[in-house]
């Protein structure tokens, strides 16, 4: 892999034009950029952080993992669990786990649509995703929308490769678009939910997602994962509620 700090990408500035609006409750200003390995990112309190809150959140989601893999099965054929690879805490490669959300065979739905549709292709490239994305199952839809999908990541914070809230968690190639702020990325773990998660937006520029992510390395506390979590949790039940 490239040394971060070698990408020639092109980079982001705290003077981006266009400013990014954000909850009141996280207190964020603009971003300034500084080293971050003896931060709250990476030290013993927030992975003494992660392992307490799984343990409070765990019962609570053992329902919920009786139920969903018996609605996917009984939806569509396929497996239960989505598994891909994320770039990690010092560009280390882990498996990120899902409930799948989308229908067997969505890759080749996926590329069909990139060669038929110049638009759409145009849509991924930019943000690695799509609105209006024809893979995604009903069931699929109300699992993104209560972020239910994501519950099986609970694994990948007892295994220590994402942290309850971080940056968002990418794939190798996202990395060159992370630009100058490449290597402060990768001095930390990424989070099942964020600041981007917070905002209450689902859909953003990608250079807004960095601006997002790099904020929060920047602010990052104890107590503003606490608050970033508050948040998360009135978005998605606000989101749920308006389905």
């Amino acid at each position: 892999m490239r040394d971060p700090s070698m990408l020639t990408s092109e980079t982001l500035t705290s003077e981006t034009p266009h400013e990014i609006a954000l909850p009141e409750i996280l207190e964020l200003h603009s971003f300034k950029p500084r080293e971050t390995e003896r931060s709250w990112v990476s030290s013993r309190g927030k992975r003494v952080f992660d392992l307490a809150f799984t343990a409070l959140i765990l019962p609570l989601a053992i329902p919920f993992f009786l139920v969903i893999p018996l609605a996917i099965v009984l939806e569509s054929r396929g497996p239960i669990f989505f598994q891909h690879r994320r770039l990690g805490w010092q560009g280390n490669i882990f498996w990120m786990f899902k409930f799948r959300t989308m229908v067997d065979g969505a890759d080749g739905i996926l590329s069909k649509l990139l060669d038929s549709n110049p638009a759409a292709r145009q849509e991924f490239a930019d943000n690695y995703k799509l609105k209006n994305d024809p893979r995604i199952t009903k069931l699929g839809r109300f699992l993104r929308c209560s972020s239910l999908d994501e519950l099986p990541q609970i694994l990948n914070v007892l295994r220590g490769e994402i942290s309850w809230v971080g940056p968002r968690p990418i794939i190798e190639s996202e990395i060159e678009k992370y630009g100058r702020h490449a290597a402060a990325f990768l001095r930390t773990k990424p989070g099942i939910t964020g600041l981007w998660q917070a905002s209450g937006r689902s859909y953003l520029s990608y250079d807004e997602r960095v601006r997002l992510d790099m904020q929060y390395l920047d602010r990052a506390s104890l107590w503003l994962d606490l608050k970033i979590i508050l948040r998360t949790v009135l978005v998605v039940l606000n989101r749920t509620g308006a389905m």
